[in-house]
């Protein structure tokens, strides 16, 4: 693609050198990339600033550069380059702006469905995904576990990556024969603009509850940072929105979309009754326009009822017959790291990614309720590093009260001492029915091994996570790998 056609797509204050016969190779933010002809956007991240990469992005061969500062290079350099340099308000918007032009917006030619919420993302569209699936239509994914194009696997680092890995995503979804996609849209990628531009068919509400208040700083900035997609929504597509979340009239207060609700609450469009579980899997049913619908899934929990019916609201508004998503459910797979039951005999070990106040509470109630007080429920939890630092008090107080047991270890400390978030857990703790042991794999064993013989553990906070950050260093840890090893040498001992 010529630059001056790519120049279409960009909102640009001021253009100096030079544009025409300029092929564009690719579109990046990162100059460790830049290859010849490749066009550099100079992004203001936390940790470093692209403006201070522009000569380097020239001398490997940048074709343009796009600068939020024109005094951040001088003109002549750039004419003595035979370069372009393109001026904007906001680079991050441009870097969208240019990377759905050179993908050939991608997205529109898309059935997409974004979700939101600070629970429920990844489950709701690995249900989603399989309901897609098996109604024949071939469906890429975006989120948290894993990114798929069609049927392969592309390893995931952001929950929503920078708008131009996202475009590139799409366009490969397209050119591997995809119709629908599905994403994770987090709040992080919505305050940054990385999913700016892009034609959603669907969004999805979940729920929101505190977090990620280390960035947002307060929970109404995190609100609003939400609510920027479904304020973009056009008249054509459909807001599905959780009727029982109290701040679900405010996420949808200007939205120009056809309203969608689930929930437990009377007026829900797609009402959820009944939900009985155990460790087998949930039961409910879902009436929607007087008709009862059946559902099983193998997923545990009230909080799943939610994802699975989120899921089916979504599908049946893009057209999607009932029956046929009932039995999408039902055939739904394990979401690797989502309430995730280990062990075959009496013990088991419950490995779940709840990693907030809220998810955890859901987790431990729904062993509770489980159990009937017929089981020992332990938690092994720590809270991450680097992050916000309010929960982590309310985290401790919620697992000492839903547990018998609570060993309190450590997480992902990252640049943390370990002992100093410990410390900020025991804070909201009052009871005495736990134990440190900041070494995550001890705390396991120690769970598994000096727990009753029909103990039900939740391992909580990593989930589908394979590593440790400490330090800024990631280590291979598996909270499945170590549990399946000691509840194989507890069995040994039985």
């Amino acid at each position: 693609m010529e630059l001056t056609q790519l120049l279409n797509s960009l909102h640009v204050i001021q253009v100096t050198g030079e544009v025409q016969r300029k092929d564009v190779a690719d579109i990046v933010y990162d100059s460790r990339k830049v290859q010849k002809n490749s066009v550099f956007v100079a992004i203001k991240g936390y940790k470093t600033d692209g403006h201070k990469f522009l000569q380097d992005a020239i001398n490997k061969g940048a074709v343009a550069v796009v600068v939020e500062d024109d005094d951040s290079i001088p003109d002549e350099l750039i004419m003595h380059s035979k370069i372009a340099k393109l001026v904007v308000n906001n680079s991050r918007i441009a870097l969208a702006e240019l990377s759905k032009g050179f993908y050939k917006d991608p997205t529109s030619k898309l059935k997409l469905v974004g979700i939101t919420g600070t629970n429920g993302k990844t489950t709701s569209t690995f249900i989603l995904k399989n309901i897609l699936e098996s109604a024949g239509y071939k469906t890429g994914l975006v989120g948290t576990i894993a990114n798929y194009v069609g049927d392969v696997k592309v390893d995931s680092k952001l929950t929503t990556p920078e708008s131009n890995d996202l475009n590139k995503f799409f366009y490969d979804m397209i050119e591997a024969g995809c119709s629908h996609a599905i994403m994770e849209v987090s709040s992080h990628s919505l305050v940054l603009n990385r999913v700016y531009g892009l034609d959603f068919s669907a969004a999805i509400f979940s729920n929101i509850t505190s977090d990620h208040l280390d960035f947002h700083q307060t929970f109404d900035e995190y609100l609003n940072a939400k609510k920027i997609l479904f304020d973009g929504l056009g008249s054509n597509s459909f807001a599905i929105i959780n009727s029982d979340d109290s701040n679900s009239n405010k996420m949808i207060k200007d939205c120009k979309a056809k309203i969608v609700t689930y929930g437990i609450a009377d007026n829900s469009d797609y009402q959820i009754k009944n939900i009985n579980y155990d460790l087998n899997g949930t039961d409910f049913t879902i009436t929607n326009q007087n008709v009862d619908y059946k559902i099983h899934t193998t997923l545990i929990g009230t909080f799943n009822a939610y994802d699975a019916a989120s899921a089916f609201a979504t599908a049946h508004s893009l057209g999607i017959d009932a029956n046929k998503i009932v039995e999408s459910i039902k055939s739904s797979p394990q979401v690797p790291g989502r309430f995730e039951v280990l062990g075959n005999r009496n013990k088991k070990a419950i490995v779940d990614y709840s990693h907030t106040a809220d998810s955890l509470e859901k987790a431990l109630q729904a062993i509770r309720e489980i159990v009937k007080d017929k089981n020992q429920v332990v938690a092994v939890f720590g809270c991450g590093g680097d992050r916000d630092k309010t929960k982590r008090p309310i985290m401790g107080k919620i697992a000492s009260e839903l547990s018998d047991k609570v060993f309190v270890t450590s997480d992902n400390p990252r640049t943390e001492n370990p002992y100093d978030i410990i410390k900020d857990i025991l804070k909201g703790i009052s009871k005495n029915n736990y134990e440190i042991e900041e070494n995550r794999e001890e705390a396991i064993k120690n769970a598994i091994q000096r727990s009753d013989d029909n103990a039900v553990i939740l391992i909580a906070g990593k989930g589908h996570e394979n590593y440790q950050e400490i330090n800024g260093v990631r280590n291979h840890f598996s909270d499945q790998e170590i549990a399946l090893k000691y509840l194989a040498e507890w069995k040994k001992y039985i």
